[in-house]
């Protein structure tokens, strides 16, 4: 049985889905699984491929879940995301964007593009 925790970020990453598809995106892969981490969404338009992270704050006073998403998580979504890739080689000569979905506890939506670069 998941945990109220695992529950809502169940429910905040189908609502980051939702709005992916609502703005013309295809869900490529939800959760995808890497030795190194895991991808929340994995979306497609056109000639890009966007990899999301999904961050989910109850409030925003100690910063919005883009905040949380540091360095060395960044480092962690690269190196799945290069994973990826070596899996699915079809997606390799797309262009590769690293976007942050944050969604509060009011029920806000933020969704930034190009939240960081590969290095």
């Amino acid at each position: 049985m998941k945990s109220w925790r695992q529950r809502r970020g169940d429910a905040g990453e189908q609502r980051a889905a939702e709005t992916a598809r609502s703005r013309g995106y295809r869900i490529v892969a939800r959760n995808f699984r890497a030795r190194r981490g895991e991808l929340d969404l994995i979306l497609a338009r056109e000639n890009e491929l966007v990899v999301a992270e999904v961050r989910l704050r109850r409030n925003t006073r100690f910063g919005s879940g883009a905040d949380t998403v540091d360095h060395r998580k960044q480092r962690r979504l690269v190196l799945a995301t290069q994973e990826f890739l070596q899996r699915h080689p079809n997606w390799q000569n797309c262009a590769i964007r690293f976007d942050v979905i944050s969604l509060d506890g009011d029920g806000g939506l933020d969704w930034i593009e190009n939240a960081f670069f590969a290095e």
